[in-house]
């Protein structure tokens, strides 16, 4: 089985348009900022470094689930198995960032469901690194990787932002809500808005 692709050469990953690369740059990203996130005392900055994380993993996460896992489910002998379990992962965290936007900081209740959602995140980039994008890798080329790389690059520059724990995990459910939930989580974004009930 192919190494982890925490361990591969840029080169060995396709290049650093191929989707592999483009999804280790996000995870290093993510880990940079929970890690900056658990440094900082509370305060505008803490608040800050989440919405960033939050903003990340989830246009991320949607990109995988509209571009990435249905390829992996196409190409992969045990795809379905294992975007399952990816899905699942992401459907808890969405579920708990939901959580998070609806509590005011520094309440315990909202550390402990951060705490509980940065986990899971760890949980799902160890998993993917280690087990599902390593097994896309043995099914398709290098020249698949990088068009898969564009078109989940597309999708991730306009997915939402924000959990919507109702929308669905694949597409193409989750596609046609991208549109209009990504308009409102962007619009939300630009007026600094912490978050109504998500959809």
């Amino acid at each position: 089985m192919t190494r982890s692709i925490a361990e591969q050469t840029v080169e060995e990953l396709g290049g650093p348009d191929s989707v592999l690369a483009r999804q280790r740059r996000d995870h290093v990203e993510m880990d940079r900022l929970m890690d900056r996130y658990r440094a900082l005392a509370d305060g505008e900055e803490r608040e800050r470094v989440l919405k960033e994380t939050v903003q990340l993993v989830f246009s991320h996460a949607f990109a995988e689930e509209t571009v990435l896992w249905p390829a992996v489910r196409r190409l992969v002998p045990d795809g379905e198995e294992l975007t399952s379990r990816v899905e699942e992962e992401h459907q808890q965290i969405n579920d708990l960032v939901a959580g998070i936007e609806r509590l005011a900081p520094g309440e315990p209740e909202r550390e402990e469901k951060v705490r509980r959602a940065f986990a899971l995140v760890q949980e799902d980039i160890r998993d993917e690194e280690d087990l599902l994008l390593p097994r896309l890798q043995e099914a398709v080329d290098t020249a698949q990787l990088r068009r898969l790389g564009a078109a989940w690059e597309t999708v991730r520059r306009t997915a939402p932002t924000h959990p919507h724990p109702v929308v669905p995990r694949r597409p193409p459910g989750n596609a046609l809500l991208g549109v209009p939930l990504s308009l409102y989580d962007r619009i939300r974004d630009a007026l600094g808005r912490r978050g109504s009930k998500a959809a």
